[in-house]
């Protein structure tokens, strides 16, 4: 794979007076995928989006957009970067197709009507985007503010806590259309926030952040079968018979079991041989599953034992 990463942060770094607000972080992010920017409130992901995009500066350290760097190549780079920090800029009293018009104007070289509605279809606005964005639920808002964002066909979209303030619906209706743009456009999303379980549904990699330092970076597509094989969990009984036969087809496997089960990494070969093993030899098989961590479960993994008390 020779892509080339379109954001690239090298050792970036904030300060302010004695106290490190982001400590040397390092991170790639490549075309097409969702990158999730994790960490509780007050770990620094905000003031390195701030950074991103040139809100604030550095104390050292650089982020490149497709190679230009923000500070030496600020107007360049930032071209090439859609971003909505906090809530997106909206005159309520506009319809939504006027708001995008009003910003296409904005944008250098303009931006044609073909494109304006290339990005309404993409938000599904279709419907509304005639009405005043005053009465746009606040999900709608949301997906107006990316449709602004994407106008002029960036590399990137960088999106600070999009979910804050969101219901169910809305929650999931913005993941699966930044899962759509990612896909159909080709764009990086680069999406913060606190919530595990939005974060593991939304994003193919996440950069896990805590008082400013960056602690992991985890991939969370589909889990693909390794050298080791997989972790598979049989439900049968009798166990210790079970824990017999399994000890003795997969040599120097970690075996664990509890009254109920029977834990090890197979390859999914051997995990159909296996069971073919216990139900020659009477044993009742319950069920056979994939056993695989949680975000959550990973995320107090890395935490534990960073936190400033």
């Amino acid at each position: 794979m020779n892509e080339q990463p379109v954001v690239q942060l090298r050792g970036v770094t904030k300060k302010i007076g004695t106290r490190t607000i982001v400590d040397d972080l390092s991170f790639d992010v490549m075309p097409g995928e969702i990158f999730g920017f994790l960490g509780p409130n007050g770990a620094g992901k905000t003031t390195t989006i701030r950074m991103m995009v040139g809100l604030i500066s550095m104390t050292s350290g650089e982020v490149t957009i497709e190679g230009l760097s923000v500070v030496k190549e600020f107007e360049r780079a930032m071209v090439r970067v859609g971003a909505i920090v906090e809530n997106p800029e909206l005159y309520k009293f506009m319809t939504g197709y006027q708001n995008l018009e009003h910003y296409a104007r904005m944008v250098p070289g303009g931006v044609d009507k073909a494109r304006i509605d290339e990005v309404i279809a993409l938000v599904k606005l279709e419907q509304r985007i005639q009405d005043k964005v005053k009465t746009y639920s606040l999900g709608m808002r949301q997906r107006l503010g990316v449709a602004q964002a994407i106008l002029h066909k960036p590399s990137v979209l960088i999106l600070d806590e999009p979910t804050n303030g969101l219901d169910p619906e809305g929650i999931r209706e913005l993941r699966d259309y930044l899962r759509h743009l990612s896909r159909t456009e080709g764009i990086a999303v680069i999406v913060s926030s606190h919530l595990l379980s939005e974060m593991e549904l939304m994003c193919d990699r996440v950069a896990i952040i805590q008082n400013g330092k960056l602690l992991d970076v985890r991939t969370f597509k589909e889990t693909q079968e390794g050298e080791e094989g997989l972790t598979i969990r049989f439900e049968l009984d009798p166990i210790e018979r079970a824990r017999t036969i399994a000890a003795g087809m997969v040599r120097d496997a970690e075996i664990s079991a509890d009254e109920h089960s029977v834990t090890l990494r197979l390859t999914r070969e051997m995990t159909a041989k296996l069971n073919a093993e216990f139900v020659a030899a009477g044993i009742q098989v319950y069920g056979i599953g994939q056993v695989t961590k949680s975000l959550e479960d990973q995320f107090l993994e890395v935490t534990r034992g960073n936190r400033i008390v």
